[in-house]
């Protein structure tokens, strides 16, 4: 890759969208620059008095995009699935993890590079899920990939931080990481009729644990129904705990994966949020193992993938009597 090419995604990572970035560029720097530009979402501005002057962020987006909430268009938000595998087998999970189900690790060179590519197309934040990523060695440097360069969560049960992967834990930065535990209900019953017995206790310990170590904790409950009583004890629990209620995520099943019901999506009716998996890059993170939702097999460029499902999701918009939703899976 070119130096100059290098430099780009360095610089526009660290820069705001619509910020501008300036870089000395010989003649022969610029056809490389253009074509990158073309391929990344960034603008050439300029390319007068040996400068290459590049603004972050795509100026090409139609009103389908534009109409939907900064922090919601598609490619704000970047998933990743580590893996697969999972040491509980959740009995409504949309990925189908298990501890029978193979790894299909995505790898600590590819989440690099999409995370770097992914910045300089616009990315504001990554997720990163499974499976369980603390089944992964070497999940440290994993996160700290991403934080390097963009803030990140971590999706997780929160239930094998014992050993080595306690110290993996404690390594990770405190200032650009949160941590996102699932815990489906404010006592063992409902949570771990889904989860498996004695996952509740295990993840209370394991929130209790993150917060002491003084990560931010986000709360994801997956809910088989909706109960005021129910919902309004998790909250108090939560609450009790110190988690603010923007880190308080209640959401229902999907009708995925392992899920014999739930909510029924599709693209057409879900907004968008590229998620790449070993396989592939998939239109939510809801449905990342399932060919309806693929996008393209390729994962690099990644603002090619990011391109197609912009122009997916216009024509959606363009053919549809209503807005897609937001299915919140963080």
């Amino acid at each position: 890759m070119s130096r100059i090419v290098l430099d780009l995604v360095e610089r526009l990572g660290m820069t705001p969208v619509g910020g501008i970035v300036e870089l000395p560029a010989a003649a022969a720097d610029l056809p490389i620059v253009s074509a990158w530009c073309a391929h990344s979402g960034n603008e050439l501005v300029s390319t007068a008095g040996g400068l290459a002057v590049v603004r972050r962020g795509r100026v090409d987006e139609g009103p389908a995009v534009r109409d939907v909430a900064t922090e919601h268009r598609p490619g704000s938000r970047l998933w990743l699935y580590t893996n697969f595998d999972c040491n509980l087998a959740c009995d409504y999970c949309c990925s189908r993890s298990s501890p029978k189900a193979p790894r299909r690790a995505l790898g600590l060179d590819r989440i690099t590079r999409l995370v770097t590519e992914g910045a300089a197309a616009g990315v504001r934040e990554v997720f990163l899920t499974g499976g369980e990523p603390f089944l992964l060695p070497d999940i440290d440097a994993v996160v700290q990939a991403c934080t390097d360069r963009l803030p990140t969560t971590l999706l997780t049960n929160g239930m094998l931080w014992r050993g080595r992967r306690l110290q993996l834990l404690r390594a990770m930065p405190r200032d650009r990481l949160a941590l996102q535990i699932s815990l489906d209900s404010a006592t063992a019953t409902q949570h771990d009729r889904h989860r498996g017995d004695g996952s509740w206790q295990r993840a209370m310990t394991g929130i209790r644990l993150a917060l002491d170590e003084g990560f931010r904790v986000r709360v994801a409950a997956t809910v088989t129904a909706y109960d005021s009583a129910e919902t309004t004890a998790l909250h108090d629990l939560l609450d009790g705990l110190g988690i603010t209620r923007d880190d308080q995520l209640i959401r229902p099943v999907a009708h995925r994966g392992f899920a014999d019901d739930g909510v029924d999506l599709t693209v057409e009716t879900l907004l968008p949020e590229i998620t790449v998996t070993a396989d592939g890059v998939y239109w939510h993170p809801v449905a990342a193992d399932h060919p309806d939702q693929l996008v393209t097999t390729e994962l690099f460029p990644f603002a090619h993938a990011l391109d197609e499902v912009i122009r997916r999701f216009t024509t959606y918009r363009h053919a549809a009597d209503t807005a897609a939703s937001r299915f919140p899976c963080a």
